[in-house]
């Protein structure tokens, strides 16, 4: 199949927005943690607890709605806009009852963190924060929600503008509610919550105004729940939620399994998953790019051209992942040296980043043939590498070589990047077969 520029052109116009995007997601983190980095360790340790907490339990929740990808994008395609307003609606249904379980399963954690050996300290501080940003629940998931209908609708300027929004005023946030500035009391960990739930009020109002605008006659469409539609979103949604749900759980374990390391050791763990987590921002954009593009192609009955743009996209991921794992490769002392100035510390981390070197490329293919395959309405297949890449290969390989054959944190990374790698080759063939299929069912 030979290139066509058009279509990389128009791949590399919708994911360029969607990769900022996702840029600007990691921002606000790294943002809140410079600031309560400021005030005192255990402010750092209560952030790190709570958002770890609560975004395992939030983007779990909002893995339910990536069922919009398929449905809106091949209804986008088809010219049915008013499947695509159906898909919104009862993916706002969705929401509402996702809010207040998500809102009620933080607050039950966030009670019995005590009985987990949380440093006491720690916990006088991680609790209120983490109550506090339970409140930015409802604007996220509302977000989370408009975010997928606009980007697959082939309109995510909105969401990038929202996103930069939201940094600067979380920023500024920050500045006042963390030290107590402009007459503001000075809060510490917490005021970094309720800066972020200020940030998210605001995307989430920016969206909802971008939706509004792009679709005046949405205020017409029945409000009422179709319970056929919320099983479609739950069909597509649940699979990817897992999927979500396996990755997280396995980067989560084997950073536990660092912690049972040298203090060295951990910290270069953690210097090489900031990498590796913002290195992977970049095919993340490039993944909803191509859902939106395939379901496009497949609405509009146009099969060479679904075939095509998941290639395409393919091809982009793996050319920008393969620049990553050229410089991880190149200048590993002097990405760890951005980090920190400790020596062993850096050479801890230098072999970790070579070893993410190795898999970025299939890591690159993982996500991006994920969206391809989420476009064309096939969430299963992800779901079912990443369980047996991660946790069948990857986790138990690592933490043998770990500890069983005595390689420490290396070793943890081997096992991880084979089963990445498992789970790109895995997928990249899952996707050539799906296209098959696509073009034979659309032709026939």
């Amino acid at each position: 199949m030979t290139l066509d520029r058009s279509e990389l052109r128009a791949m590399f116009l919708l994911a360029l927005p969607l990769v900022l995007s996702e840029l600007g997601w990691m921002a606000m983190g790294i943002e809140d943690t410079m600031f309560v980095g400021c005030v005192s360790a255990e402010a750092i340790g209560a952030i790190s607890i709570g958002t770890t907490i609560f975004y395992t339990i939030a983007i779990l929740g909002g893995g339910l709605l990536l069922g919009l990808d398929t449905l809106v994008s091949q209804a986008t395609g088809a010219g049915d806009i008013e499947d695509r307003r159906r898909s919104l609606i009862n993916g706002l249904w969705l929401v509402a009852a996702l809010v207040p379980t998500v809102m009620l399963l933080v607050q039950g954690v966030t009670s019995i963190l005590g009985l987990f050996g949380v440093n006491p300290e720690v916990l006088g501080q991680v609790a209120p924060y983490m109550r506090a940003l339970n409140w930015s629940t409802p604007p996220l998931l509302v977000f989370f929600c408009l975010r997928r209908y606009l980007q697959s609708m082939g309109r995510p300027r909105p969401v990038m503008i929202a996103m930069v929004a939201a940094n600067v005023v979380n920023i500024a946030g920050n500045w006042i509610f963390v030290f107590g500035h402009l007459g503001a009391p000075r809060l510490g960990a917490v005021g970094s919550a309720w800066s972020t739930v200020i940030a998210r009020t605001l995307m989430a109002a920016m969206v909802v105004v971008a939706v509004l605008r792009s679709e005046p006659a949405l205020r017409a469409v029945s409000r009422g729940m179709d319970f056929a539609r919320v099983r479609e979103l739950l069909k597509l949604g649940v699979p990817a939620a897992l999927q979500i749900g396996a990755e997280m759980f396995v980067w989560a374990a084997a950073t536990v399994l660092a912690g049972r390391l040298a203090a060295t050791s951990l910290a270069g763990h953690q210097i090489a998953v900031t990498i590796v987590s913002t290195t992977f921002m970049l095919p993340l954009g490039v993944s909803s790019a191509a859902a939106v593009r395939v379901g496009h192609a497949i609405g509009r009955g146009d099969p060479r051209g679904a075939a095509h743009s998941g290639w395409v996209a393919v091809g982009l991921g793996a050319a920008i992942m393969s620049i990553s794992a050229l410089t991880l490769m190149s200048v590993p002392q002097f990405i760890a040296r951005l980090f920190t100035p400790d020596a062993v510390i850096i050479a801890a981390a230098v072999p970790l980043l070579r070893l993410a070197a190795l898999f970025q490329l299939f890591d690159g293919v993982q996500v991006v043939t994920t969206g391809a395959l989420r476009g064309a309405g096939n969430t299963s297949a992800p779901m079912i590498c990443h369980i047996i890449g991660y946790g069948v290969i990857g986790l138990p390989l690592g933490a043998w070589l770990c500890f069983g054959d005595g390689l420490g944190a290396p070793g943890l990374w081997i096992g991880l990047t084979t089963g990445l790698i498992v789970i790109g080759v895995a997928l990249a063939l899952f996707w050539r077969g799906a296209a098959r299929r696509i073009a034979a069912s659309l032709q026939g």
